[in-house]
């Protein structure tokens, strides 16, 4: 029972305190980290796809000198 006391007299009156210093993002603030994070995101996934073509093609190489290939 002490728990639910606590629960409620407590608590949930500091959730309550907390929630009220909450600031929320303005529009324009949203659509602009939303765009860092797109952009970011196609940078990243270049500089992967990049990476992977380039570990392929030395795979391919170091199996055509060493005749490991099909």
């Amino acid at each position: 029972m002490n728990r639910i006391a606590y629960f409620f007299t407590t608590f949930l009156p500091e959730v309550r305190t907390e929630l009220s210093k909450v600031t929320f993002p303005g529009r324009s603030e949203v659509i602009s980290t939303t765009m860092v994070v797109i952009i970011a995101s196609a940078v990243f996934a270049l500089f992967l796809w990049a990476a992977d073509m380039v570990i392929v093609k030395v795979y391919e190489l170091t199996f055509q000198l060493f005749g490991g290939g099909a």
